[in-house]
């Protein structure tokens, strides 16, 4: 049976349907319990959180769901952890940005003690908290962090873009590995090099993963209902990371415009840009990403340009501006039909079963 996987077995899922973590505030304790609930795996991006937040949305989960859930963080990648701009380059970046702010009426950002919370604090929380997944994007845990995992029995998934990244996950001691494929909304999780290196699709990137490495495989990008789950199984991934269907949910804490937007026309044209974070990510194209095309290479590295942003956004969702709004998206979003996690599930669960069952 379809549903019976190694995946599914070493994590006790009912289904091999993993759903995406989203950053930047946008996973939901509701919609993390309700994909646990119908017997997937819901997950919570947790890379923007400090440590005491890491720990109390685990415990909200848990009153809500005794099943299995994941936590995400970022693995500090390029100097990520607490990079360090001079005051000429955030005096810069002010003044690139400055139009927008004035736009939409805020005022300047004064710079901050940091830009993001500490890895280290939230590492010990996520330890402290004790998910049934730690899963993680750009780059490897050190062997210290993987080993306490062991001894915890927390399951780590890493995200690789390319079979090389695959097989440096399973030589560390990764337990399983999700192939992102280039349609994946949200951020290009590329480590070993440049994103824009490691375009390759989900149906071509999935059986070199596969081949290239014995741990499970978890397939990402563009899958939006059962006929991308029963393509990434018959290619021999042993479960799917779900996004974008899962974004456009009432549950998760996306705004209104962005899950409107993913059902909206504009929906079948994304792109890739750096302008909202520094880091290059899969979205709608808008206004934001066109004004700030010709400047991206001058644009600070992530976090620092996602923190001068995150104003921008915030006041253009509270406006209605969905022009200035990073609305993250994969290139399946026309697939999408549902507006509820659990009627998804079922939905996902029977085209699969239809495709899969009689097989």
């Amino acid at each position: 049976m379809w549903q019976q996987t190694e995946v599914t077995r070493r994590l006790n899922l009912r289904v091999p349907i993993f759903q995406g973590p989203f950053g930047g505030g946008m996973s939901s304790i509701a919609l993390a319990s309700a994909v646990t609930k119908a017997g997937g795996l819901g997950s919570f991006g947790a890379h923007h959180l400090p440590g005491d937040r890491i720990i109390s949305t685990a415990s909200a989960i848990r009153e809500e769901t005794d099943g299995p859930f994941a936590l995400n963080l970022w693995i500090p990648h390029e100097d990520s952890e607490n990079p360090q701009i001079s005051d000429a380059e955030f005096q810069r970046n002010i003044e690139l940005l400055k139009p927008f702010y004035e736009e939409l009426g805020i005022e300047l950002p004064v710079r901050p003690d940091r830009f993001s919370p500490s890895y280290d604090e939230q590492i010990e929380a996520l330890l402290e908290a004790r998910p049934a997944v730690f899963s993680f994007v750009y780059g490897i845990p050190s062997p210290e962090v993987l080993e306490k995992c062991r001894a915890l029995d927390t399951v780590t998934i890493g995200a690789a873009t390319t079979a090389q990244e695959a097989l440096a996950l399973e030589r560390a001691g990764v337990d399983m590995v999700v192939a992102s494929g280039s349609e994946a909304g949200g951020h290009r999780v590329s480590f070993l090099r440049q994103p824009e290196d490691c375009l390759t699709g989900t149906m071509a990137l999935v059986p070199q993963v596969v081949d290239a490495v014995s741990c499970p495989v978890i397939a990402a990008g563009g899958i939006g209902d059962g006929r991308g789950v029963a393509a990434a199984l018959t290619l021999g991934a042993s479960a799917v990371q779900i996004g974008t269907a899962f974004l456009a949910c009432e549950q998760s804490s996306a705004s209104t415009i962005q899950r409107d937007a993913l059902f909206g026309p504009d929906a079948a044209r994304t792109d890739l840009t750096k302008a909202f974070t520094g880091r290059l990510a899969r979205g709608i194209r808008n206004r934001f990403m066109d004004d700030l095309r010709d400047h991206q290479v001058q644009l600070p590295q992530y976090p620092v340009q996602g923190w001068f942003t995150a104003p921008i956004k915030a006041a253009a969702v509270e406006q209605g501006r969905p022009e200035l709004i990073s609305l993250w998206a994969g290139q399946g979003a026309p697939l999408l039909s549902h507006r509820d996690a659990g009627e998804l599930m079922a939905s996902l669960a029977d085209e699969t079963e239809r495709l899969l069952g009689r097989a």
